[in-house]
C-alpha cells in the first residue's frame, strides 16, 4: 500500500510537471466575439443562457453611448471592456477594465455592475483601506479541524494601465521595479524571485511541489487580453518560510500572499499587512512617486475585474467539516455562509468538488475595511464549527 501510494504521488507530481512545463504552449491570443470584433452591438452573445451582469446592463443605449470611447492611458474601449462576457457565457460578472480610467470613462456601464455585485444598490460607496491586525477581536476557537489559513490581496501599481490593456513592455517594466522592492524586503519577509521567463527545471519543480507555480489557460481572463505576451513579465517571489508569496503580472499587477498551516488567522494577517506596507514603502522609495498603487476614494484598490475593488482581499481557512456536508449539503451551507458574508468553495476554488474538506472565505471586497472582513471570516468559522459540533451530537444521540 505504501508503494502504490507513492507511485501514486509521484506520477501525480510527473503529469503536474509536464503541464507546467508546457506552459508556453498554452494560446493566448484574444478570441474575439464577431460582432464585438467589427465594433457592433453584440446582441447575439446578449441573449441567454448570457445572464452575466455585463449581459443585464449592456444595453443598446450604454452601447450607442460609450461604443467609440476611448481610455488615454491604455485606448481601453467598451468592445474590450466586455469581449470576455460576449465569448464565454457563464461568466458571473463579464467584464475588466483595462486602466483607471475605465471606470470613469465608462461610468454608466459599470457603475451597475460594480453595485450589483457588491450588494450597494442605492448605497454610496466609499472605501477605507484599514490594515490593522490589531483590531481583530479573537481568533478561531477550535483549530483541530483547521488545514490551512490563506488571505491575499491585490495591488496594480500606480503610472501603469492595468495587464488587460498592458503591453509586453509595461510588464516588464514592472517586474523590473518589483525585482528593485523585493531587494528591500527585510526580516521573515525576505526570500527569492523566480522570473518565469527563465526558469531552470530544478527551479519549476520546486515551484509546482510547493503549489507556487500558475499558469495562463484561464479562458475568462485570455479573452481580455491578460494573458497577452506570456510568459514576459511574469515571476514568483516567496520568502524562505514559504509562508509568504508574490504573483507577479498573473492577473492584477501582484498578488499578495500569506499564508500557514493551521487556524492562526491573526499571524497570517498581521505577516499580509506587513507586507503590503512593506511593498508600497519599497515602491515609494525606487520611484520617489507620492502614490505607490492605483486607488481611488470610492472604489479602494483598483482591479482588472470589479468583483475584486475596495480590498483585493480573500482570506479563508480549509476547513474539515464532515457532518455537516452529510446533514446538509454544499448548497444549503453556502446559503447559509453568504447570509454572513462568506462563501463556502470547494479547495481548489469554484465549483471544485467537495468531500469534507471545504474553503470559508469572505464574499465581499467593497465597501468594508479588510480586518472587518478577515473578522467576519473568523466569526463565520467559528459558527461553522459549533453548528459542526451539534451535528455529530445529534448523530451519535
Amino acid at each position: 500500500n505504501y508503494l502504490a501510494l507513492r507511485l501514486f504521488k509521484t506520477s501525480r507530481f510527473l503529469i503536474y510537471y509536464y503541464h507546467f512545463a508546457k506552459m508556453s504552449e498554452f494560446n493566448t491570443a484574444i478570441i474575439w466575439d464577431p460582432q464585438l470584433e467589427n465594433n457592433e452591438y453584440p446582441a447575439e452573445a446578449l441573449a441567454p443562457p448570457n445572464h452575466s451582469l455585463m449581459a443585464k446592463y449592456l444595453t443598446p443605449e450604454i452601447w450607442a453611448k460609450y461604443k467609440d470611447e476611448k481610455t488615454a492611458t491604455a485606448g481601453w474601449t467598451m468592445a474590450k471592456a466586455v469581449n470576455t462576457g460576449c465569448v464565454n457565457k457563464d461568466s458571473l460578472v463579464g467584464c475588466h477594465a483595462g486602466d483607471i480610467e475605465s471606470y470613469t470613462v465608462f461610468k454608466d456601464f459599470f457603475d451597475p455592475v460594480i453595485e450589483t455585485y457588491h450588494g450597494l444598490q442605492g448605497k454610496e460607496i466609499k472605501q477605507v483601506t484599514d490594515l490593522d491586525p490589531t483590531k481583530l477581536v479573537g481568533d478561531i476557537e477550535d483549530k483541530s479541524n483547521i488545514k490551512s489559513t490563506r488571505i491575499r490581496t491585490a495591488r496594480n501599481l500606480f503610472g501603469f494601465p492595468l495587464n488587460p490593456g498592458g503591453t509586453k513592455e509595461t510588464r516588464l517594466e514592472i517586474e523590473s521595479l518589483m525585482r528593485k522592492v523585493f531587494d528591500t524586503l527585510e526580516g521573515d519577509l525576505q526570500g527569492t524571485y523566480y522570473s518565469l521567463e527563465s526558469l531552470t527545471d530544478e527551479e519549476r519543480a520546486k515551484l509546482v511541489a510547493d503549489h507556487f507555480l500558475f499558469k495562463p489557460g484561464d479562458r475568462f481572463q485570455t479573452a481580455s487580453g491578460y494573458h497577452a505576451h506570456w510568459p514576459a513579465g511574469r515571476g514568483i517571489f516567496h520568502n524562505d518560510d514559504k509562508t509568504f508569496l508574490v504573483w507577479l503580472n498573473e492577473g492584477d499587477h501582484i498578488r499578495i500572499i500569506s499564508m500557514e498551516k493551521g487556524g492562526d488567522v491573526t499571524s497570517v494577517f498581521s505577516r499580509l499587512c506587513r507586507a503590503v506596507k512593506a511593498i508600497e514603502s519599497g515602491i515609494k522609495q525606487i520611484t520617489g512617486q507620492p502614490e505607490a498603487f492605483l486607488h481611488d476614494d470610492r472604489l479602494g484598490q483598483i482591479t482588472c475585474c470589479p468583483s475584486n475593488l475596495g480590498t483585493g482581499l480573500r482570506g479563508g481557512v480549509h476547513i474539515v467539516l464532515p457532518t455537516l456536508f452529510k446533514t446538509k449539503g454544499l448548497k444549503e451551507l453556502d446559503k447559509l455562509a453568504r447570509e454572513l458574508g462568506c462563501q463556502i468553495r470547494g479547495t481548489h476554488g469554484e465549483h471544485t468538488e467537495i468531500v469534507d474538506t471545504c474553503d470559508i472565505s469572505n464574499f465581499h471586497r467593497l465597501g468594508y475595511p479588510e480586518y472587518a472582513l478577515v473578522q467576519n471570516m473568523i466569526n463565520t468559522v467559528n459558527y461553522m464549527n459549533n453548528l459542526e459540533k451539534e451535528a455529530k451530537k445529534q448523530e451519535s444521540a
